[in-house]
């Protein structure tokens, strides 16, 4: 039989679905079966735009399967549905919650098979004068950036060096390189991440498994909608572009558009004294 588009083929077997989408399979009911090539992506975050604009990347440049995993499960299963109408692919919505931690490890042990890639997408924007008054909305901040990210990203860590194979994608933030009045609370939070995801590049390297960290700068989404960018924003689009190239060319850590690299070496070196002197930085 020749190969098109998005062919759906039935074995006749209602035990058994074979579903053919160019080279990919997916087969249910058997089980595990590691042998398929067919590339599964987790997004912790289903509902995040940035991990959204990632997801999209892999389904239309990889036809990869997508799992959407977050807390809404009803937005979450709407954005699954979106990539099965555009892309043709196979995608999901699962319930996930960052702050939950004793649910962490039950949640990726039901996944049956594993994925072979892990963008960790969830986070939220801290209010600066609300941490600094409210320890617990502070907790709660530090509790889904990073804590949260800590604990699901140490399971699946020691799942894919286990396996000898995986990609862990944790999305930070160029706020973490540099603390400043206005927004500490959450710089530091990110800040955390982005050493965490080093160390455990360090830890994973020649495992076979392998971690890239994303720094995104001012990029237009709902969470800094009202925002003004001090040094320029980055389109959605070409933050996930971004993400996606960066695993296909191996990339370690990166940031998002063209010029942040650049910018954020000037930032990370300006004298602490100009700083401290510069109130409006």
């Amino acid at each position: 039989m020749g190969r098109t588009g998005h062919q759906c083929l039935s074995s006749g077997n209602p035990d058994l679905i074979l579903t053919s989408c160019n080279r990919y399979f997916i087969f249910h009911k058997f089980g595990n079966l590691n042998f398929l090539s067919i590339m599964r992506v987790l997004v912790l975050g289903g509902n995040s735009e940035i991990g959204f604009a990632a997801a999209e990347q892999f389904a239309v440049k990889e036809k990869a399967e997508i799992i959407l995993a977050s807390r809404n499960i009803k937005e979450t299963e709407k954005k699954a549905r979106q990539l099965v109408d555009a892309y043709g692919v196979s995608a999901r919505a699962m319930p996930f919650d960052a702050r939950d931690f004793d649910s962490h490890r039950d949640f990726y042990d039901r996944m049956d098979p594993k994925p072979s890639v892990v963008i960790q997408a969830f986070g939220v924007l801290m209010n600066q004068d609300e941490c600094q008054n409210d320890f617990q909305k502070a907790k709660k901040g530090f509790d889904i950036n990073l804590l949260g990210a800590v604990n699901i990203l140490e399971i699946i860590a020691a799942d894919f060096e286990d396996r000898g194979t995986g990609v862990i994608i944790g999305i930070s933030s160029v706020a973490g390189e540099r603390g400043r009045k206005s927004s500490y609370m959450y710089a530091s939070s990110k800040a955390g991440l982005t050493t965490y995801l080093d160390g455990l590049r360090h830890r994973l390297y020649g495992s076979g498994a392998r971690v890239i960290t994303v720094l995104p700068g001012f990029v237009k989404t709902k969470m800094v909608a009202g925002r003004k960018p001090k040094f320029g924003s980055t389109p959605l689009p070409t933050t996930g572009k971004d993400i996606y190239n960066a695993w296909k060319k191996g990339k370690h850590k990166i940031y998002t558009g063209a010029k942040m690299r650049w910018i954020m070496a000037i930032v990370r070196n300006i004298p602490e004294w100009l700083v401290l002197r510069n109130r409006n930085i």
